[in-house]
């Protein structure tokens, strides 16, 4: 039987012609799909059709079926004119695709490799298309966990893991599933940031659907031109602050790309329904610029109108185009940019920024968890930032959020336990008609402190977070100060990757001689000092996110609510034990357990999103923890037919 599919016909209307013809056979479980458009010569695409449909209904070609002029040497049919055109005219890119043979060798979505199975090999047409050895998945991930090992350099850990997941899709999770506490460094902070970094010298083959002015006017049919229809979580970036590396621009894109993989691995959602996407405006990275390998646009930023009309009508389109549920995260956006499509779109659209609230959700978790130690509630403690940027602010609200809903204090009154420091020092009540509107609720009143000692030494905080991209700010002077007057200081140096730090791991604990409660943004080897092993935590926004998102798809969230980031905090702060706490010091459980934490999560965001009624997945599963666990991805094989 042969169909042509109706929707690509209205897709295309009179722009274009395609045909699409399609046959299943029922013994090798074969697929063949024609499909084309093109506006070149109409007689080949007559010829092309007509040889395919006798091919579908297995008629043996004929010699008076073959036009002598479009022939070459041994009578093979030239169907799609190739051979006789020239430089000056269009060939029509036709394109044959079938579920078997060579070409299922080259699907990531279903290739095996040597894991094909003798039946499957013989009812896929494989034979003699694979060496004969049949070997198991297992055996597979061993051979190339060996072969990552031997790399001596990240970035070429990070190039073989991502050619992997262009050749093989279900080994690239199940090794990154089974294996995250290695490969998570590599497929995302901070080897990703390099990655970025050199995006256009080691760009190989496009990963994601890049947006550039260029399709200003016309971001819905691109956004078409993407594969798959079925989309539930973007993750997007215009490249503009990079991890702590500044502009990017178009580079950007490995971050998408890194983040939608850990939805998949750590979250359990589909590959198929995660689309990464670069919104290149331009870069004002000068060396960029001058970079003759670089991939994007060629011009400074689009700021200003030209800019929100842009994201504008992305969002518009993306809503259009996938529904009003697919979850739109917002990633390395500029602090100017980033808070005002927060602010703009999260009453009309599924969005969620990672870098305020996913790093906001995991640090007050940690937090949570570090009471255990040091005793107290949240609103007995002090709180002092380095960084009033988008991470800090988003960090230091959802504390006070968290506050608020356990003291039943306002929350004008539970800012004021948190302090922030930016780069013109304390932000203070004086400062107030200066400040960005996210800064101003932060402007307490005190006398004016310039630098970070000062600060730490007048408002002598028991925890101190560093969120401002610049490294080495934690100094010796510093933390000792805060160990003069804490018994156990909580010491969070958030910033990425591991160079920007504002502190090392080391420096932390022998400057307070084994007192800090340490955790950081990028990871740190464990410090062994005066015969005690400290091992420190990592507030990676990878315990969150991926959760997050699950829960959001599952319940079929249409807004993501403050209630929700809290809801994950408080789930992953349930998962740190006692043990991990008592024997090493760690405030977050430890990533091989990473699955098991994503499927609570995306319960506790699950259940929050049904008590708000913003769920519209109807009716509610009774156990949403089992529910959470049925719906995760696995990257295991599948048998063929």
């Amino acid at each position: 039987m042969i169909s042509v599919s109706r929707s690509h016909f209205q897709r295309c209307g009179n722009r274009d012609r395609l045909y699409h013809s399609q046959r299943r056979s029922s013994a090798a479980g074969v697929v063949v799909r024609c499909c084309g458009r093109g506006r070149g010569d109409g007689k080949v695409r007559g010829v092309a059709m007509e040889s395919t449909l006798k091919e579908i209904r297995g008629d043996k070609p004929s010699v008076l079926d073959m036009d002598p002029e479009s022939t070459v040497g041994g009578g093979v049919e030239d169907v799609y004119g190739e051979d006789r055109a020239t430089e000056e005219q269009l060939v029509t890119p036709w394109t044959l695709s079938v579920a078997s043979g060579y070409t299922l060798l080259r699907d990531p979505h279903h290739n095996k490799g040597l894991a094909f199975t003798e039946k499957e090999r013989d009812a896929h047409y494989l034979r003699g298309l694979l060496p004969p050895v049949c070997i198991t998945q297992g055996l597979q991930e061993k051979k190339i966990l060996h072969n990552l090992r031997q790399y001596q350099v990240p970035l070429q850990r990070y190039m073989a893991l991502m050619d992997l997941q262009e050749r093989n899709e279900r080994l690239f999770y199940k090794l990154l599933i089974d294996n995250v506490e290695e490969l998570l460094p590599i497929v995302y902070t901070p080897t990703v940031g390099e990655a970025c970094q050199k995006y256009g010298c080691i760009f190989r083959h496009p990963q994601g659907l890049y947006l550039s002015l260029k399709e200003k006017g016309k971001i819905l049919e691109v956004l078409k031109n993407w594969p798959e229809r079925s989309i539930q979580v973007i993750v997007v970036t215009d490249g503009e602050r990079i991890l702590g590396l500044g502009d990017l621009g178009c580079q950007g894109m490995g971050i998408p790309v890194g983040k939608l993989s850990l939805y998949t691995a750590l979250g359990g959602v589909r590959p198929s329904a995660c689309l990464p996407i670069t919104i290149d405006v331009g870069t004002n990275n000068e060396q960029l610029l001058k970079d003759e390998f670089y991939i994007g646009l060629r011009q400074r930023r689009a700021t200003g109108q030209e800019y929100a009309e842009f994201l504008h009508e992305f969002m518009c389109a993306v809503k259009q185009n996938y529904g009003e549920k697919v979850l739109i995260q917002f990633e390395d956006f500029a602090n100017h940019n980033a808070f005002e499509l927060l602010s703009k779109y999260g009453t009309t659209h599924l969005v969620f920024n990672d870098d305020i609230q996913g790093t906001a959700s995991v640090v007050l978790a940690g937090l949570v968890a570090a009471l255990k130690l040091v005793g107290g509630t949240l609103a007995e403690h002090t709180f002092l930032f380095l960084g009033a940027g988008e991470a800090g602010t988003g960090i230091a609200e959802l504390i006070a959020l968290e506050m608020s809903k356990q003291t039943k204090a306002p929350l004008e009154e539970t800012r004021k336990k948190i302090w922030l420091v930016d780069s013109k020092g304390l932000i203070v009540r004086s400062r107030k008609e200066s400040l960005q509107h996210f800064k101003k609720p932060w402007a307490h009143e005190h006398e004016p402190v310039s630098n970070l000692l000062d600060a730490v030494k007048a408002i002598k905080p028991t925890v101190l977070i560093g969120s401002s991209g610049v490294g080495k700010t934690f100094t010796k002077e510093v933390v000792e100060a805060m160990a003069s007057f804490n018994e156990k200081p909580i010491i969070l140096a958030l910033s990425n990757p591991t160079s920007q730090s504002e502190c090392t791991a080391e420096e932390a604990y022998r400057w307070s001689k084994g007192r800090a409660i340490f955790a950081s943004g990028s990871p740190f080897d464990p410090v062994e000092l005066n015969g005690k092993v400290f091992v420190p935590g990592q507030a990676n926004n990878a315990y969150i996110f991926p959760g997050l998102g699950l829960g959001l798809v599952i319940s079929g969230a249409i807004r993501v609510h403050d209630d929700m980031l809290l809801a994950a905090s408080e789930a992953l702060a349930q998962q740190v034990t006692q043990e991990n706490l008592d024997n090493k010091g760690l405030i977050y459980p430890p990533f091989s357990n990473i699955r098991k934490i994503s499927a609570d999560i995306a319960a506790n965001v699950a259940a929050t999103a049904y008590e708000l009624g913003l769920a519209t997945r109807l009716p509610r599963p009774q156990n949403l923890v089992k529910y959470a666990e049925s719906c995760m991805y696995s990257p295991i094989y599948r048998n063929y037919r």
